[in-house]
């Protein structure tokens, strides 16, 4: 007899049956929040050099941890997360609840929480192509012109790069700075 469940856990990412997300969401957040008040007391005697290796250390790497997934979930639910970061900053740099989050965010030159989830897969894409990402994943990733096919819902994210970025020649370190940079230069505008 196979029983179902409202969710499960695996390898750290809660995967609800309706595939959501909101539980992965939500165990996130919590062990984020947790970590914060955890970190609260001692942060003021250290340095911010210090504090922001701290908070990326404890909290950061939680945000991050197959934040891939998290592509393509509802609005609120990034919201929350993006919630969790700005808390973060606000620890870090002494912002009030009351003051706007960007220039805290552009000050510890954090993107945030979607743009994360995008630079990560942009660099998997990136990867694959190269195939310098697992063999599963290079053999599956082709561009969408040699895979014969018009248009995937999958291929928006890499499409929406600039086309410098696309088909360059950088090596991995340059494509990421140069990809960080672009995703900068769309919040900042945005």
């Amino acid at each position: 007899m196979v029983t179902t469940v409202a969710s499960a856990r695996d390898l750290g990412v809660v995967v609800d049956s309706q595939l959501t997300m909101s539980a992965n969401v939500s165990s996130t957040c919590r062990s984020a929040y947790y970590q914060l008040r955890q970190l609260r007391p001692v942060i003021r005697s250290l340095s911010v050099n210090a504090a922001k290796t701290a908070v990326q250390a404890f909290v950061s790497t939680r945000l991050d941890y197959c934040n891939s997934l998290m592509n393509g979930i509802a609005d609120g639910r990034m919201q929350r997360l993006q919630a969790v970061q700005n808390a973060a900053a606000r620890l870090i740099t002494g912002a009030r609840r009351c003051d706007h989050i960007s220039p805290a965010l552009r000050q510890l030159h954090w993107l945030p929480v979607r743009q994360r989830v995008q630079f990560k897969l942009a660099v998997l894409v990136l990867k694959a192509l190269h195939g310098l990402a697992p063999q599963c994943l290079t053999d599956d990733c082709q561009l969408v012109s040699t895979a014969g096919r018009r248009q995937l819902r999958s291929s928006d994210l890499w499409n929406a790069l600039p086309i410098s970025l696309r088909q360059s020649d950088l090596s991995l370190g340059q494509f990421r700075r140069a990809l960080k940079t672009h995703l900068f230069d769309y919040v900042c505008r945005a």
